[in-house]
């Protein structure tokens, strides 16, 4: 579409529908989810029986609110550090990697970066599924041969975080990797004309520059970690992520107690997104 030339009014009128349609399909069950969260109900669903905070603050017996369920304040607490976590190394290697695809002298660059993008279009139950067998078959390996129990290979939180970990670093490398392109690198240069040494130059220099980027990306790494399904399903152990905990709890039938979750989720991530877009562009 060019934008220089002229529009008639049903094109207008068109786009303006489809805009309204598309941002309806994408936000009406979020805000479905949201009121439901209210409803004076057993069921998380419709007819609409009246406004209640149960959901969120009841003791029970009948209504058990979200900030008196221990299982799910602890599923939630789980996802917290398990995102922080995977959040943290990411950001660190991912970082890393970013600047490694930087370098013209890397030898087989382009066959590994395209093994670090194979993780992006493999299924996550694959993924998982195969993290799960390697590790099984590590963690048989150490136990047999060298009479070594490695808890790092037995499905739990350990095993969460490196299954994440495996691919979400690709997302933070490639946030990176595309500031990184848009560097100046006169401006090292300079900075070693006046004496700077190399830390000095990638410490006040480079990534200085890349610190929205660098925010944005370990943003990107707590979010996709603390809401991940398909991997994480496979390689949990006792104690649940907050994903793996609503299915189950989906599956089993539960209370609005889930739509009252799903809203702070929604509360949380909107001014988490709003946080992250404000200081980034400030960054900038």
């Amino acid at each position: 579409m060019i934008r220089s030339l002229p529009k008639s009014n049903a094109y207008k009128a068109t786009y303006s529908i489809f805009i309204i349609l598309y941002f309806l399909f994408l936000f009406a069950p979020l805000f479905v989810t949201c009121i439901l969260a209210f409803n004076d109900s057993m069921f998380p669903s419709l007819p609409w029986n009246g406004f209640t905070l149960d959901w969120f603050t009841g003791a029970g017996p009948e209504k058990i609110g979200i900030f008196n369920d221990k299982i799910n304040l602890r599923s939630i607490g789980v996802s917290f550090r398990v995102a922080v976590a995977v959040s943290a190394l990411s950001t660190v290697v991912g970082t890393c990697a970013a600047f490694l695809f930087e370098q013209e002298d890397f030898k087989f660059k382009n066959l590994l970066y395209f093994l670090m993008l194979a993780p992006l279009v493999i299924p996550g139950v694959i993924l998982g599924i195969s993290i799960l067998l390697f590790s099984n078959l590590a963690g048989i390996f150490f136990e047999e041969k060298l009479g070594m129990d490695v808890k790092l290979f037995s499905p739990g939180t350990w095993l969460v975080i490196m299954g994440q970990f495996s691919f979400i670093t690709t997302f933070v490398a490639l946030v990176v990797g595309a500031r990184l392109k848009k560097f100046d690198k006169t401006l090292e240069e300079a900075a070693y004309n006046l004496g700077a040494n190399r830390f000095e130059v990638i410490w006040f220099i480079t990534l200085k520059f890349l610190r929205p980027s660098i925010i944005g990306g370990a943003a990107v790494a707590f979010l996709m970690s603390f809401e991940n399904f398909n991997t994480t399903l496979f390689l949990v152990g006792s104690e649940a992520t907050l994903p793996i905990n609503l299915y189950l709890q989906v599956r089993d039938g539960s209370t609005p107690v889930i739509n009252a979750i799903s809203f702070l989720l929604i509360l949380s991530t909107s001014i988490f997104a709003v946080a992250n877009l404000y200081f980034s562009k400030k960054e900038e």
